[in-house]
């Protein structure tokens, strides 16, 4: 049973022992906390076509809370997969939930506190944000948390306009992937980085109780990425040290530069989760393959029908979000 959300820790008084915060001044400011029941009325439930074409039937607010598929506490805010029921053929796919946040930001640190996301076969998760203005791709898409099936590694991308280029090499843990942003070139594969912890994802992430994942938004230095363990020397008091986070290396790093200028390619986010099935990544015909996965079913989309049992653990456990925003900016 929760009784007791964590609190807040003062953002400004952030400290290590007896030292003093690293920071002279305050960088950024929290402008909002979303904890258990705040995501109800902060969010929108989408009943969309899925444009990456899974095997997924998103229901809204009113179905996803009568069949518990969305659920609160005081403390938690949790979105699943039905685990329950065979899909029919004739069917849109799988019942699931994908929701956005009805307020937009532009520069901002979103900070992201989860149990546990979902994970196994046929699943696809994503934490993403997502131009306001549009239409897609004009303004920009961030994937900060990604990956499908049974992988151990998240990859944190952007998607964009064309002409957006980042250097294979830059000041970043994980490993680059690929480097063009560009929607239009190899089937929307965006720009990756892969991250080097193995509990960065999926069974992994939630076998060791989750973490951390906060990205910044900046438009003079680009998009940053961290994934902070529990055990991390950056969590002080179950709360990550944001002067201390902001000041290390992150673990995908995007720059802001002439070969993509974050100002042009980039403006105020909406905030996405979502839970999809197979689709165009998942379910393709060479990853599905290439995984164990496919010892199980010979098709990604036979798999979510016939396997409702193989969903217990597709689900999104999130403890809080929490956006901050540059003291000299304001929520758009």
């Amino acid at each position: 049973m929760y009784t007791r959300c964590a609190i807040l820790l003062a953002f400004a008084s952030l400290v290590v022992g007896n030292a003093q915060p690293l920071l002279s001044s305050l960088t950024y400011s929290l402008v909002v906390s979303h904890i258990g029941y705040d995501f109800l009325g902060n969010f929108s439930w989408e009943t969309v076509d899925d444009p990456t074409n899974g095997r997924v039937n998103y229901v809204d607010k009113a179905t996803a809370l009568k069949d518990n598929l969305t659920f609160v506490s005081d403390c938690k805010f949790i979105m699943r997969a039905d685990d329950t029921k065979k899909v029919a053929k004739s069917a849109r796919g799988r019942d699931s939930v994908r929701i956005h946040s009805l307020d937009a930001y532009d520069e901002a640190l979103f900070v992201l506190d989860i149990s546990h996301m979902p994970e196994g076969c046929a699943t696809w998760p994503a934490w993403w944000t997502l131009s306001e203005e549009g239409p897609w791709p004009f303004g920009g898409e961030i994937d900060i948390i990604e990956g499908v099936n049974l992988d151990q590694r998240n990859l944190a991308s952007l998607h964009t306009m064309p002409d957006c280029i980042m250097p294979k090499v830059r000041s970043q843990r994980g490993s680059t992937k690929s480097t063009s942003c560009d929607t239009s070139v190899n089937s929307n594969q965006g720009c990756g980085v892969s991250f080097p912890d193995q509990d960065s994802y999926g069974t992994g992430f939630n076998a060791v109780g989750g973490g951390f994942y906060v990205m910044e938004k900046s438009s003079t230095k680009g998009v940053s990425v961290w994934f902070i363990t529990r055990d991390s020397l950056l969590v002080l008091g179950g709360e990550p040290q944001l002067d201390l986070v902001v000041l290390s290396t992150p673990d995908a790093y995007f720059p802001t530069d002439s070969q993509c200028d974050h100002s042009k390619y980039f403006n105020a986010h909406r905030i996405v989760f979502d839970l999809t099935f197979c689709g165009d990544w998942a379910g393709s015909e060479s990853v599905w393959n290439a995984s164990t996965c496919a010892t199980k079913a010979s098709t990604c989309n036979s798999f979510v029908d016939n396997n409702p049992s193989e969903f217990t653990e597709a689900y999104w456990e999130i403890n809080s979000l929490k956006i901050y925003t540059p003291n000299d900016l304001t929520l758009v």
